[in-house]
């Protein structure tokens, strides 16, 4: 059983950057497709960043040139660095393990971590 778990977020300032983090256990990250989705107040779920095992990254439009997926197979961790934050970005983040990638989209597995929130203050 493979358990995931997010760790980084926070209160930042419009501008700040902030790294999320997401481990897993049970598993091995290196072989799995990564997805980072996030959730506002109200909103659905949507997809913001995904990684693939062969080196497809996916990016949604609102956070590209800003965020970077990045894996670090030697610590079995998923990194998402976000830049320029803005309060839009305010959100529950999750990270999703073993799902199915396309070159365009991540399609999320049964998978899921607990959230990490962030916060970003105009």
């Amino acid at each position: 059983q493979v358990e995931v778990v997010e760790s980084g977020g926070g209160l930042v300032q419009a501008g700040g950057s902030l790294r999320l983090s997401c481990a897993a256990s049970g598993g091995t990250l290196s072989i799995f497709s990564v997805g980072w989705y996030r959730q506002a107040p109200g909103k659905e779920r949507e997809l913001v960043a995904a990684s693939s095992s062969g080196g497809i990254t996916i990016y949604t439009d609102s956070v590209k040139g800003r965020f970077v997926i990045s894996r670090d197979n030697a610590n079995n961790t998923v990194y998402l660095y976000m830049n320029i934050l803005k309060p839009e970005d305010t959100a529950v983040y999750y990270c999703n393990a073993g799902g199915a990638t396309t070159r365009t989209y991540y399609y999320p597995s049964q998978h899921w971590g607990q959230g990490t929130q962030i916060t970003v203050s105009s």
